[in-house]
């Protein structure tokens, strides 16, 4: 009788039972309860914890808890009645009439898997488990002694050990959601990730081969217009091999062929970024980048340039953190195979997307002063900006490059005219480096000139012989063909002029500055406001406001021979700078060329520079704090 009162009715039919039983003892004065021989006393509590489930107890929770261990006054059975003082809380008695329904309806085997908690089982335990799953087409399974509710736990605690092994460590919610539904999701999951694995894995790079599908595919994949087409004919073939297609015509060229190509359709039709992030994030080409992954040690120098390139042009400075790191450790085995081109197209990729890699870029400049015959104007011209864009002077290439000048008989630079507002140049840059020691000729461009330019700026090395060479090719220049409407003539004019600038202020002993009429003009077109618009983060609003609070007038967006200053204090010769994330290398957080020239830049005009990362920012807590902070390296704690 007592045990039927504890323990919520499992069954609808003897649940009636009961409750029969419960109203029948409230109805019974003690004295009447007494009279009709009624024990006292409820069982021991080993019977009790054998006859409720741990899971329950811990649904009910810890008052019930102690109820049941220590309780000694029948009326405490009575779910009905009220709870003594000391566990007068009503939402026990709401947690039990809620499990009342819930068994009711049938439904105990969801409850238990969504309250009962993992046991930690012993790795020995674990092991032997293991041996009889692999045993299990063998010999039958054992029956169990357990009763069911341990039956019910031990198949949750298998659940949760395939998702552990599966997908690693689960927090609470994922474990939670991986339980609705009977593990539905977690198993769409599972499932998901097994073909994935699986469709990566058939295409080896040992298979065999099929020469004509190979060529055949890798046609159509050139002659496709459109990122969607290629696309489309690589997800073709992915779905051909899952179905049992062998050998793959999937080999590490098409791969590296159609990701080069997609990249190449977006750039000719100019894609916004926001279709090219959303392009990258469907499933087909999540797939095509994982297959270039996997295929990328076997692919030549010419298709780990191809595929470095692509991701640049397709995800930009957001996407394919790991894809890069990886792709530089390749690189690095094979960059003794390197041609000039394959090391402007890998320099150039990771610059762009702000992805600094000192030990790759190591080998390249190795491997450049090695080519350095080999180099093309523009090779020449991305490499070095490269290099500059990430901070990483490449000093073997700048001694070959210096090397050839002094040692070539006649070393010629010469400025290829092209028309105003356009950077394409004419056929005659193509093969103007000759392979040869007697005699080193370059024909540069406009925009080549300034990246060279800007390039050694950035690098502090303006006083070598090949930009001495190379700088002369200005005065060639007409500087009537500028136009403040075209972004590639304000791109070309900002950089000479910092440039000019930095010989001004870092190297007036070389005496290499423009005549007063170029740089008059040079200076009147980058005053245009047409692409010089100022965007305020919300990093430097908050920061700015803040600014406010040392007790100091402070003039922002303040101009410094070119350069924009966050805030300054013109009396104190104080500069303020607020890097955000554009600032910084996004996987080392380095300082990037543009911010390392303009500190050294600022400093040489003889202000008194302090900079504030965001990665500082972002580990203070509180107003109170960043005032703090800010005090702290403005110097004005003595105030």
């Amino acid at each position: 009788m007592e045990a039927a009162l504890l323990l919520p009715p499992p069954l609808a039919a003897r649940g009636g039972v009961s409750i029969a039983i419960a109203f029948s003892v409230s109805r019974l004065p003690p004295a009447a309860a007494a009279a009709a021989g009624k024990p006292r006393k409820l069982a021991p509590p080993a019977c009790r914890c054998r006859a409720t489930p741990q899971w329950q107890l811990d649904f009910l929770g810890a008052e019930a808890d102690t109820e049941a261990d220590g309780g000694d006054d029948d009326d405490d059975l009575d779910l009905d009645l009220s709870l003594p003082a000391e566990t007068n809380d009503w939402c026990v008695r709401a947690r039990r009439s809620a499990l009342r329904s819930i068994e009711a309806r049938g439904l105990s085997p969801s409850l238990q898997r969504m309250v009962a908690s993992p046991k930690k089982k012993s790795k020995k335990k674990k092991s032997k488990k293991t041996n009889i799953k692999q045993k299990k087409a063998a010999e039958p399974k054992p029956p169990r002694d357990t009763d069911d509710d341990e039956d019910d736990e031990e198949e949750a605690d298998d659940d949760l050990e395939a998702l552990l092994a599966g997908g690693g460590e689960l927090d609470d919610l994922e474990l939670r959601v991986a339980q609705f539904a009977d593990g539905m999701f977690d198993e769409k999951r599972q499932r998901n990730r097994e073909q994935f694995i699986q469709t990566l894995s058939a295409f080896s790079p040992a298979a065999p081969s099929n020469r004509s599908q190979e060529v055949s595919l890798n046609r159509s994949i050139v002659e496709a217009r459109t990122a969607d087409e290629v696309l489309a004919l690589t997800a073709e073939v992915v779905a051909a091999v899952a179905k049992g297609l062998s050998p793959s015509p999937l080999t590490p060229l098409n791969i590296a062929t159609a990701l080069h190509r997609i990249a190449k359709n977006m750039e000719a039709v100019s894609m916004l970024q926001t279709h090219r992030l959303g392009f990258a994030r469907s499933r087909d080409m999540s797939m095509l980048v994982g297959l270039a992954m996997v295929a990328l040690p076997e692919c030549s120098p010419q298709g780990v340039s191809n595929i470095s390139w692509a991701l640049s042009k397709i995800g930009g400075d957001l996407l394919y953190l790991s894809e890069m790191d990886r792709i530089a450790q390749v690189a690095i085995t094979k960059v003794d195979s390197f041609n000039a081109q394959n090391v402007a197209n890998v320099a150039g990729s990771f610059a762009s997307m702000r992805h600094s890699a000192p030990d790759l870029f190591s080998a390249l400049t190795r491997r450049a002063a090695e080519l350095v015959y080999t180099f093309k104007e523009q090779e020449l011209a991305q490499f070095l900006w490269g290099c500059a864009s990430l901070n990483e002077c490449p000093y073997p290439l700048l001694d070959a490059l210096d090397t050839a000048c002094r040692d070539a008989p006649s070393f010629d630079c010469h400025l290829h005219d092209t028309v105003p507002g356009m950077w394409q140049s004419s056929d005659r840059e193509a093969s103007s480096l000759k392979n040869s020691s007697n005699a080193y000729a370059l024909n540069f461009t406009r925009d080549q000139i300034g990246n060279i330019a800007w390039s050694y700026a950035v690098l502090g090395q303006m006083d070598r012989p090949f930009f001495s060479g190379t700088w002369k090719t200005l005065s060639q220049f007409e500087e009537h063909k500028i136009s403040d409407q075209y972004r590639e003539d304000m791109m070309f004019v900002s950089q000479v002029y910092l440039a000019n600038q930095s010989l001004k202020l870092e190297y007036p002993h070389l005496d290499m500055c423009l005549r007063g009429d170029l740089e008059e003009n040079l200076t009147k077109t980058g005053r245009s406001k047409r692409f010089n618009q100022k965007m305020t983060s919300s990093f430097q609003k908050e920061v700015g406001r803040l600014l406010c609070s040392t007790g100091h007038e402070w003039n922002k967006e303040y101009t410094v021979d070119g350069y924009t200053v966050d805030a300054v204090l013109v009396d104190e010769k104080l500069a303020f700078e607020i890097d955000g994330p554009s600032h910084f290398s996004r996987n080392l957080g380095t300082p990037l060329g543009h911010t390392a020239f303009k500190r050294r830049y600022i400093a040489a005009a003889g202000w008194n520079l302090v900079s504030l990362s965001h990665q500082e920012w972002e580990n203070l807590e509180g107003e109170f704090e960043q005032l703090e902070y800010l005090r702290r390296i403005l110097g004005f704690d003595a105030e």
